[in-house]
């Protein structure tokens, strides 16, 4: 008898750890699924939220990173939106869009070279940004010749 007892205790203790990491696994779905809801609807605070319980959940999300990157764009606070892309891109080094955003922050800031670099790396990945790519090497152009005729 206490044989059979012991290996149902057992089994349940295997049963409810899985049932755990399940909806640990569920949850953070979840938490990403509602963070991109709340974005779309423009509810920054609250997807800000959620997607950090998401990144707590799935530390290499670099999507989670990205929204992140995106919410701070629209906060004007370029240092966060900075580091949140650059750890999209140390998660995912060829995602396009971080590599734009992240351009048009080294313009904002006046680093040509370091525009100009992320620029060749666009041009090596392009698959969705392409039309973007032009738009860039004009601005880099015109705001080169500018700061030409300052010195």
């Amino acid at each position: 008898m206490d044989f059979i007892y012991n290996c149902a205790y057992k089994t349940r203790g295997v049963l409810l750890r899985v049932i755990f990491i399940g909806s640990l696994y569920y949850g953070s779905e979840n938490f990403y699924d509602q963070a991109v809801d709340k974005f779309n609807a423009k509810k920054f605070d609250d997807s800000k939220f959620l997607f950090h319980r998401n990144i707590v959940f799935n530390p290499t999300d670099a999507k989670s990173y990205l929204y992140l990157a995106k919410i701070f764009n629209s906060e004007k606070n370029q240092k966060e939106e900075e580091k949140n892309l650059n750890t999209t891109l140390l998660l995912e080094p060829n995602n396009e869009e971080a590599i734009y955003m992240l351009i048009q922050i080294n313009l904002d800031k006046s680093n040509f070279s370091k525009a100009n670099e992320l620029l060749a790396k666009l041009n090596i990945v392009c698959k969705n940004f392409c039309s973007k790519k032009k738009e860039i090497e004009k601005t880099l152009q015109n705001l080169e010749a500018k700061n030409e005729k300052k010195q």
